[in-house]
């Protein structure tokens, strides 16, 4: 297990699924008596999750939910989902990509958890990507879209990404990649281990409200409004109890519609002081949820487009093609360890009719009042604006 601590190993996942599959095969179609099994990291990202349990959103569909599980990286929630520890996941998008094709693993994507959400958060003294330079930058998987925009904004500087140093020193234009649990990565920052680290919130707040970092760049000032961790779900489950996959998206859209309209309760219910869905505190909620302050963030140079008007993060559930479309080829293009060969084979287009099924989210988005409950255009199409 030492290896999947910084990256999933196929023959490991292979064999998880093995596992899988035979539980698949005791299993009896149809009906809603299977209980919701959540996983999650302790991040923002889960958020509809949690808050659709926190809620009682899942029994209002007519559904049992179990206690959220609480992972701490992702190697260990995949695993679990491919044992089918839990059924419902948010998961990292190009993860998702290595699950059904890296490893031929019957899974769906089937709706979007939130929208922006993460940063690269640097020490205080460290005021440009260039300054990184011969220094480690902490992301927290391979497959994940902070790999992919940390690596597009160092090339777009000239800089270059580097997997393994083995030891070596770095030049001057290269900066060490290296995988870190989340949870870590506020006290790596502090003991000056790692120059900085791209991740999502609220771990981007916590440095900041404990003085240890500040925020270079926020995501969704790179890639305009995108996703990072979308729900997750077995394609069996899709295919033989439709009605429970639908209940659930239904449950998880109906969550987003109350925290965007909730944002300082949501802060509340998911702080330590009101549970134990996260380890953090309401205050660093809050400074993702409600205290965003565009200005200064541009004046810190941490927003380069304030024309964008995007939120520090938000919540919508639609999966859009063209954004899955881009992320392939972006995955394409970036470092990441293991076999790789399948990306190659990949077709964006493919891809984003393959991976994803929208069925369940477009009709709970009917449900809740449409695309415009979310600001989304009534098509369900957009252009993607990607500017590292």
């Amino acid at each position: 297990m030492g290896h999947l601590n910084c990256c999933v190993g196929l023959g490991a996942i292979a064999g998880a699924a093995m596992l899988s599959l035979g539980a698949q095969a005791q299993r009896a179609p149809g009906g809603k008596e299977q209980p919701v099994r959540i996983g999650y990291l302790p991040i923002l990202d889960a958020a509809p999750l949690l808050v659709a349990h926190a809620r009682k959103m899942f029994e209002a569909e007519g559904l049992q939910a179990e206690t959220p599980r609480l992972f701490r990286a992702w190697p260990a929630l995949i695993e679990a989902f491919l044992a089918r520890q839990v059924n419902v996941v948010h998961i990292l998008m190009p993860s998702a990509l290595l699950i059904r094709y890296g490893n031929r693993f019957p899974a769906k994507v089937v709706a979007w958890n939130h929208t922006n959400g993460s940063a690269l958060t640097v020490q205080p003294h460290i005021r440009s990507l260039q300054q990184l330079g011969g220094q480690r930058v902490a992301i927290p998987f391979y497959y994940s879209l902070h790999n992919i925009l940390l690596q597009e904004m160092l090339r777009r500087e000239g800089m270059q990404p580097v997997l393994r140093a083995q030891g070596r020193a770095l030049r001057e234009n290269e900066v060490e990649l290296v995988v870190m649990p989340p949870p870590d990565m506020v006290s790596a920052l502090a003991n000056r281990s790692i120059a900085g680290y791209i991740v999502a919130d609220p771990f981007n707040a916590a440095a900041e409200a404990n003085r240890v970092g500040r925020v270079l760049r926020l995501s969704g000032d790179v890639w305009r409004d995108h996703a990072c961790c979308v729900v997750l779900m077995h394609e069996d489950d899709l295919s033989t109890r439709s009605d429970w996959a639908q209940a659930v998206v239904n449950a998880v859209v109906k969550a987003q519609v109350w925290i965007r309209a909730n944002r300082a309760e949501t802060a509340r219910l998911l702080s330590r002081e009101s549970g134990s869905y996260t380890p953090h505190p309401e205050a660093v909620l809050r400074r993702v949820l409600v205290q965003y302050d565009p200005v200064l963030y541009a004046r810190e140079g941490a927003i380069r487009h304030p024309e964008w008007k995007v939120p520090r993060i938000d919540f919508q559930p639609y999966p859009f093609p063209s954004y899955t479309q881009l992320l392939v080829r972006l995955l394409q293009r970036t470092q990441v360890e293991g076999n790789r060969d399948f990306l190659r084979t990949l077709n964006p287009q493919q891809v984003s009719r393959d991976l994803v099924d929208d069925r369940f989210v477009r009709k709970a988005i009917a449900s809740v009042g449409g695309a415009r409950a979310f600001g989304l255009p009534v098509s369900l199409s957009r252009q993607e604006r990607f500017e590292p």
